[in-house]
């Protein structure tokens, strides 16, 4: 069965996540997105010429996945009501943390070498506003009065979780939703007062 140009990019990119995850960014060339998704010699190299085409692609991919399924979960939730704001947003951390790990390392890959490459820096800057303006609409929705230091206070706690669960002192631990859950709720009411 011959794949489309957007299916052929996607295996693309997910070989590029995984290959962040185990390797890092020295991990990441054409040749090994090739082998780890199993295509013909070459294939990465025709929807990627260069290696910050394939960096954008990744990236572009990973904002993309995170963020529909951040929306997938918290689209449909009231957002003045931090309870079920709370559960949803803890649902799509623990995803993240659990099932989707690969992908949040990668991330975190990306950050790091952003703080090394200008061009890179601007690209995840870039897709990074993307998931900022997300969290700033529930933000807004939830009734923040400073929307913007909120939005900061909000992403630096989902970061730092994500962060402490996938790479830090608890990577060998994996929280319940209830745990993230609750950090989430203390943190929103901290932030709106309630």
């Amino acid at each position: 069965m011959e794949t489309t140009g957007s299916s052929r990019i996607e295996v693309i990119t997910a070989a590029a996540v995984r290959l962040l995850a185990q390797h890092g960014m020295r991990g990441l060339t054409h040749r090994a997105v090739d082998t780890e998704a199993a295509l013909p010699p070459g294939s990465t190299s025709y929807y990627a010429r260069t290696r910050s085409r394939l960096l954008e692609m990744t990236m572009t991919r990973l904002v993309e996945r995170e963020i529909g399924e951040q929306q997938t979960r918290l689209d449909t939730v009231d957002h003045a009501d931090l309870d079920a704001v709370s559960e949803a947003a803890a649902e799509f951390l623990h995803g993240l943390i659990v099932a989707d790990r690969v992908w949040t390392l990668a991330r975190f890959e990306f950050a790091l070498e952003a703080t090394r490459s200008p061009e890179l820096r601007e690209l995840y800057d870039r897709s990074s506003d993307r998931i900022r303006t997300a969290a700033r609409h529930i933000i807004v929705a939830a009734g923040s009065t400073e929307p913007d230091r909120h939005t900061d206070v909000l992403l630096a706690w989902c970061d730092g979780t994500l962060f402490y669960f996938t790479g830090g002192r608890g990577r060998d631990r994996t929280p319940e939703r209830a745990q993230l859950a609750a950090g989430l709720r203390d943190v929103l009411r901290g932030l709106l007062h309630r």
